[in-house]
C-alpha cells in the first residue's frame, strides 16, 4: 500500500459485489488504533457444552447425514501471539449443499438432524476445535452456472470487532470459479484447510485452519 491508498477489485459474476466493495481508496489504520480491532470477548458468553459438536442436535438423536469432520487451529495476531477468548461462530451448509435458514430457496434436501450452527471460544493458547458435517457445494447462480464450492463460514467476535472469513477445501472443482477465491489471488491458499488424520475414529477427516488477524500474512476476511 502506498500513500494514495488501495482500491479493491469487483468480483466477477457476482451481482452484489459492487454493493459491498468500497469505491474510495482504502487507508491504513494507525497502529495504535488497530490494537482495538483485535477480536477479544471480554464477557464470556454462556456457551452450551455441545455447541462445538455440530454433527448432532443432542446426544440421544441420530447423527446428521454426511461425512463428520473435525476443524482445529489457532487464532493469532500478526506477530504470532495467540488471541485468547475469541468467540468463533461457525455455520455451513449440510452435506447436500443446503442451509437451514429460511432464505435458502435452493430446493436441495434438508437434513432434520443438522442445524449447521456452532460456537467455540479460543483457549489461552489461541486454539480452537469443533466438529461438523462436510458441506456440499451448491449452485448459487443458475443463470450463469456458477457454483459455490464447499466452504465453512467462521465469524470472530470480540470487543467492538467482528471478522468473518471462510475455510475452503483443497481440490474442490468449483474453487477456481468462485468470485471470492478470484479476488483473493495468491492469498487463497491461506484460506484452505490443511487435511490431517484425526486422532479418533469418530471423525472421518480432519482439517487444520490457522487464522491470522492483521499483517501481510493475514487470513482473508470479508469485512
Amino acid at each position: 500500500m502506498d500513500g494514495t491508498g488501495r482500491r479493491l477489485a469487483i468480483g466477477p459474476t457476482d451481482n452484489t459485489s459492487h454493493q459491498r466493495t468500497p469505491r474510495q481508496p482504502l487507508r491504513l489504520i494507525p497502529a495504535a488504533a488497530r490494537e482495538s480491532f483485535a477480536p477479544y470477548s471480554r464477557l464470556q458468553p454462556g456457551l452450551g457444552a455441545r455447541e462445538a459438536d455440530m454433527t448432532r442436535l443432542a446426544p440421544d438423536l441420530p447423527r446428521a447425514e454426511g461425512t463428520p469432520i473435525e476443524i482445529a487451529g489457532t487464532v493469532r495476531d500478526e506477530n504470532g501471539r495467540p488471541l485468547r477468548s475469541v468467540l468463533i461462530e461457525i455455520w455451513n451448509a449440510n452435506s447436500h449443499g443446503r442451509y437451514g435458514h429460511v432464505e435458502d430457496h435452493s430446493g436441495l434436501k434438508l437434513d432434520p438432524y443438522f442445524l449447521g450452527l456452532g460456537r467455540v471460544l479460543t483457549g489461552d493458547d489461541g486454539s480452537y476445535r469443533f466438529w461438523t458435517i462436510e458441506p456440499g457445494a451448491y449452485l448459487a447462480r443458475p443463470d450463469i452456472d456458477r457454483w459455490r464450492p464447499k466452504h465453512i463460514h467462521l465469524s470472530l467476535r470480540g470487543g467492538g470487532a467482528r471478522l468473518i472469513t471462510q475455510m475452503y477445501f483443497a481440490g474442490d472443482r468449483h474453487n477456481d470459479r468462485d468470485p471470492m477465491r478470484i479476488l483473493m489471488g495468491d492469498a487463497f491458499e491461506r484460506n484452505v484447510g490443511q487435511e490431517y488424520a484425526p486422532a479418533h475414529d469418530d471423525v472421518a477427516r480432519g482439517f487444520r485452519f490457522d487464522i491470522v488477524v492483521g499483517g501481510r500474512n493475514a487470513t482473508m476476511f470479508e469485512d
